[in-house]
C-alpha cells in the first residue's frame, strides 16, 4: 500500500507565498511522475503542475512564472512553491503520485488534499 499525504496549506494574503509538500510512503519501487491538482468549490479539478521522473515539468498557464514544482527523490517528496498568490488560487490542492510497478504497470495514488485560501 502507498500513502500520499499533503501538507503546507493555509491562509495567506494575496501577493504572499506558500509552500506545499507531498510525501509518498509505503511500497514504492519507482515514481513515474508526481503532480499537483486543485479544485475550487463548484469547479472541476484541474492540473496545476506536474513533474516526471526525468525532471520534466509542466505548468498550467494560470500559474506559470509564479509556481515552481520540485522533487526530493530521497524523500519521495514533491513540493509546490507558490508565489504572488492570487484569490483565484484558492482551492483544495491534491497531490498525485504515479508509481511504476514494472510488469504490473502504472498505478495512480491521490492524497486527501490540503486547503489553500488566499485572502484579498
Amino acid at each position: 500500500q502507498v500513502q500520499v499525504v499533503e501538507s503546507g496549506g493555509g491562509l495567506v494574503q494575496a501577493g504572499g507565498s506558500l509552500r506545499l509538500s507531498c510525501a509518498a510512503s509505503g511500497s514504492i519501487s519507482s515514481i513515474n511522475a508526481m503532480g499537483w491538482y486543485r479544485q475550487a468549490p463548484g469547479k472541476q479539478r484541474e492540473s496545476v503542475a506536474t513533474i516526471t521522473s526525468g525532471g520534466s515539468t509542466n505548468y498550467a498557464d494560470s500559474v506559470k512564472g509564479r509556481f515552481t514544482i520540485s522533487r526530493d527523490n530521497a524523500k519521495n517528496t514533491v513540493y509546490l512553491q507558490m508565489n504572488i498568490l492570487k484569490s483565484e488560487d484558492t482551492g483544495v490542492y491534491y497531490c498525485k503520485a504515479v508509481l511504476n510497478y514494472g510488469l504490473a504497470g502504472l498505478v495512480t495514488y491521490w492524497g486527501k488534499g490540503t486547503l489553500v485560501t488566499v485572502s484579498s
